[in-house]
């Protein structure tokens, strides 16, 4: 808590409980700053914000409206909301290594097993975490209030140093432009997100923002397999690469048929299913040597990760056959697992694509797993505003292939691939991973692959 004259310049000595720029949010006591995004105008729900309980108000200088509580006009909202969340926060990311990654595929696991090997605080997809604790998160990367909290609760636990995904959508919305960075990193990149970006082009460049956010002495981390390799590094600084060819700083050799491997002469265990998560591993090998992790103690804690939720994750709950979850929801993410699972047995795979986001890649989705996959179930995946059924069209549109099920209700789709699923099979749930709820309208409804998979074998809900 702090008094609104420690926070602005004012004569009035009230106490201030919070700060928000959504009304939805707003309580007794609370700041509302009137931001303005892309989409929405906060201004808009000023009236709302004083119902709930706000004690002051922050809106730009061209607003007309009158204003029945204390208030203060000022030529940027979004820039005077991070200047009062820092005041209030007693600057959370002062003394905090801060490192990025971003990239189409792998962020999560390159983040988790970064953080993991660095003994850091992680925030994504999978959440907030550090140590034993973990904070619910509604984005990738959190608005700049939600980012503020949880920053501001990890450097209370002690956490010194945070592993990051940052997601192209924030960089675009300048959601994270207001802290540096010591180390950007790359996963990959293909096409994704168009919805927003509109083109390759535009989605490339708004996460090379994020390099833009390295301080003076900070690393780019990059992968030289990625498709945009030569375009980082050409803007970009004190860049270090890894991949497998032999010019990389970390260089990925000698996979043997388990997927451990060498990267230079140091060897490491991969404990997942998959080979390509040698990549992400080598990335996070390469983060924790910048950050003068010895080469002994990286071994030692790479041997101790078994698993990351929602992330190609292997449930033992049945003896007839493999069940696994992913978020893969990108054509080469869903291209990496479908290619991988071939190998092991007959795949059965419940997957949909998510509303209000790119539809074109929908086509190329539905078609690659129809050639690719024994039968492949079409249901919801966060729909949103959008019917399920014209998703599944679109998902349909450029095969005549029939080895398909349309079960618009995802629990029901995914009980029906556990009933189908014989000696062998792989039954391959993607999409959803460890997430909690699902996007239906505007409403976040309660949901989980995991709890669903549980009860059809009657296992405890956790």
């Amino acid at each position: 808590m702090k008094r609104l004259n420690e926070l602005i310049k004012t004569n009035l000595n009230i106490n201030i409980t919070g700060i928000e720029d959504n009304s939805l949010n707003v309580k007794k006591g609370y700041i509302f700053v009137a931001t303005k995004g892309y989409f929405i105008n906060h201004e808009d729900f000023i009236d709302d914000a004083i119902k709930k309980g706000a004690s002051f108000i922050v809106c730009s200088k061209n607003y007309k409206k009158k204003i029945t509580i204390p208030y203060k006009k000022v030529n940027n909202t979004n820039k005077y909301l991070i200047k009062l969340l820092n005041k209030y926060y007693d600057y959370p990311f002062k003394n905090i290594k801060i490192i990025g990654i971003t990239g189409t595929d792998g962020k999560t696991s390159s983040a988790i097993l970064a953080s993991k090997l660095l003994k850091s605080g992680y925030i994504g997809t999978n959440g907030a975490l550090y140590n034993y604790h973990r904070f619910h998160t509604d984005n990738t990367t959190p608005c700049p209030v939600s980012l503020f909290k949880i920053c501001n609760k990890l450097r209370n636990l002690g956490c010194r140093c945070i592993v990051m995904e940052i997601s192209s959508e924030a960089l675009f919305h300048e959601r994270c432009n207001f802290f540096k960075l010591d180390i950007a990193c790359l996963t990959n990149i293909t096409e994704d997100h168009l919805n927003i970006h509109k083109t390759i082009y535009n989605y490339v460049n708004s996460k090379l923002k994020m390099f833009k956010m390295l301080k003076s002495d900070g690393y780019s981390i990059l992968n030289c397999n990625s498709k945009y390799f030569k375009y980082f590094k050409d803007n970009s600084k004190n860049v270090i690469t890894y991949g497998n060819k032999s010019f990389c700083d970390f260089y990925i050799n000698r996979i043997n048929k388990d997927f451990n491997f060498y990267v230079n002469n140091i060897y490491l265990e991969n404990n997942f299913l998959f080979n390509y998560n040698i990549y992400n591993i080598t990335l996070s090998y390469a983060i924790a040597k910048v950050c003068n992790v010895s080469d002994e103690i990286i071994i030692k804690r790479l041997k101790k990760i078994k698993k990351i939720d929602g992330r190609c994750e292997l449930l033992n709950y049945s003896n007839k056959y493999k069940i696994i979850i992913d978020y893969a929801h990108t054509l080469n993410g869903i291209k990496n697992i479908v290619t991988n699972c071939n190998k092991l047995g007959r795949v059965i795979c419940v997957t949909g694509c998510a509303g209000g986001r790119e539809k074109e890649k929908r086509k190329y989705i539905g078609k690659y797993l129809l050639l690719n996959t024994y039968l492949s179930i079409f249901t919801m995946d966060d729909p949103r505003y959008e019917d399920v059924n014209n998703i599944i069209d679109d998902m349909l549109s450029i095969t005549n292939k029939k080895n398909y099920l349309r079960i618009i209700d995802r629990k029901e789709a995914i009980n029906k691939a556990l009933d189908l699923g014989s000696n062998n099979d792989i039954i391959l749930i993607l999409g959803k991973g460890r997430d909690n709820y699902m996007a239906i309208n505007d409403k976040k409804i309660k949901y989980s692959d995991i709890d669903v998979i549980r009860r059809y074998f009657k296992l405890d809900i956790k």
